[in-house]
C-alpha cells in the first residue's frame, strides 16, 4: 500500500476513535461501555482468527490458545512483578510470539483437518495446565485477587472511561494494523497460498515460512484480545482457554463473513448482542444459537457481510445488452427463421 493510503486510513482510524470517545456521553450507562470493552476484546480476537481462516486458508480450532495465554500471562505478570501496564503488554505479546513460533512450527506443516485438530490439542493442553497448576493459576477458580492498574502516561485504567478509551483505542489500532497486513504483499501472498499452495513454491514462495508468520501474527493479536478481557474482568478464568472460546470466534466469522475484512467485527457484534438478549429471555442459549447458525448456513449460505458484498457487486454489474437467456433463445430460433 502507498504512503498516501496509509495516511488516509490512519486519519479514518483517528476519526473513528474520536467518535467512539464521544459515544459514552451520547449513550450513557455502564451497560454500553461494558459492551464496547467486550467487543474490543472479541473483535480483535475474531479478526485475528480470520487472518488464518479467511486469508491464509488455515482453519484453526484452537485459536483460543492465544486468548487464554494473553489473559493469564498479563494477569500473572501484573500480580507478580512491579511493572507498568505497557511493559506487561509487551511482555505478553512477546510470550505469545514465542509460543506461536513453537506451536506453529509443528502445526503449519499439517494440512486441513489435521492442522485444525492439532491446534485444538495445544489449546486444551494450556487449559489442562491452567487447571492443574493451582498454586500459580488458581485452578478452576481462576486468577483471583484483581489486577493492579498503576497509572501510565496519564491513563488510569481503574477509571472506567479510561478503560473504555484504552480498549477501543487498541481495537482501532489493531484493526488498522491487521488491515494493512492483509493489503500488503504479504497478505496477497497468503491469498496465493490459500488458493494454490502447490503452485506457490514455483514462484519462489516459502510456504512454511509464510504460514508460520501468519500464525504468529494472528496469535499476537489474539493475545491482545485476551489482555483486554483480563482487564475487563480484573482476572482470568479457565473458560478463556477452553475450546468453546475458539468456537465463539468461529461463530463470529461465520455470522459476519470471511471475505470482507470487517466481517468478523460485525459477527462479534451480532454474537454478543445475541448472547445478551437470549440469556435474558431463556436458558436455552445453545438451542437459539444453533438455530441462528443454521439460518445463516442454509439461508444465506455465507456471512452477513459476504452476502451484502455479493449483493453490492451484483448491483454494480452492467446490465446493458440482452440477458443471457434471451440471447440463447434468439440464437436457437435463428436457424428456423433462416429456413422459412
Amino acid at each position: 500500500m502507498t504512503r498516501s493510503s496509509l495516511l488516509r486510513d490512519s486519519l479514518i482510524a483517528i476519526a473513528v476513535f474520536a467518535v467512539l470517545a464521544l459515544l459514552p456521553f451520547i449513550v450513557p450507562g455502564k451497560g454500553f461501555t461494558d459492551f464496547m470493552v467486550r467487543l474490543a476484546a472479541f473483535g480483535i480476537f475474531a479478526t485475528s482468527l480470520n487472518l488464518l481462516v479467511g486469508y491464509a486458508g488455515m482453519e484453526s480450532f484452537g485459536h483460543g490458545l492465544f486468548f487464554g495465554l494473553g489473559c493469564y500471562s498479563f494477569g500473572l505478570i501484573m500480580q507478580t512483578f512491579p511493572v507498568s501496564i505497557p511493559v506487561a503488554f509487551l511482555a505478553t505479546v512477546g510470550l505469545s510470539i514465542v509460543v506461536g513460533t513453537v506451536v506453529g512450527a509443528i502445526c503449519v506443516r499439517l494440512n486441513e483437518i489435521y492442522f485444525a485438530f492439532v491446534t485444538l490439542a495445544f489449546q486444551m493442553l494450556l487449559h489442562s495446565l491452567i487447571i492443574a497448576w493451582t498454586p500459580i493459576t488458581g485452578g478452576d477458580q481462576g486468577l483471583t485477587g484483581g489486577i493492579p492498574r498503576p497509572p501510565f502516561l496519564g491513563i488510569r485504567l481503574d477509571d472506567y472511561y479510561h478503560l473504555y478509551l484504552f480498549s477501543t483505542g487498541l481495537l482501532v489500532a489493531s484493526l488498522l494494523a491487521m488491515y494493512h497486513i492483509v493489503q500488503s504483499p504479504f497478505g496477497y501472498t497468503l491469498r496465493m497460498i490459500r488458493d494454490n499452495a502447490a503452485r506457490a513454491p514455483f514462484l519462489g514462495i516459502n510456504v512454511f515460512r509464510v504460514r508460520l508468520m501468519a500464525y504468529v501474527i494472528a496469535g499476537a493479536f489474539g493475545a491482545i484480545g485476551g489482555m483486554i478481557m483480563s482487564l475487563f474482568v480484573s482476572g482470568a478464568f479457565p473458560d478463556f482457554a477452553y475450546w468453546t472460546i475458539s468456537g465463539e470466534a468461529i461463530f463470529m466469522i461465520m455470522l459476519g463473513g470471511i471475505t470482507v475484512f470487517l466481517g468478523p467485527m460485525v459477527g462479534a457484534v451480532m454474537l454478543l448482542l445475541l448472547n445478551d438478549f437470549v440469556t435474558k429471555m431463556t436458558t436455552h442459549y445453545g438451542l437459539v444459537l444453533g438455530l441462528v447458525i443454521l439460518l445463516f448456513a442454509l439461508g444465506l449460505r455465507k456471512g452477513l457481510m459476504d452476502f451484502a458484498a455479493d449483493l453490492w457487486r451484483d448491483r454494480q454489474t452492467p446490465t446493458s445488452g440482452p440477458r443471457p437467456d434471451t440471447a440463447a433463445k434468439t440464437a436457437a430460433s435463428a436457424p428456423a427463421r433462416a429456413g422459412e
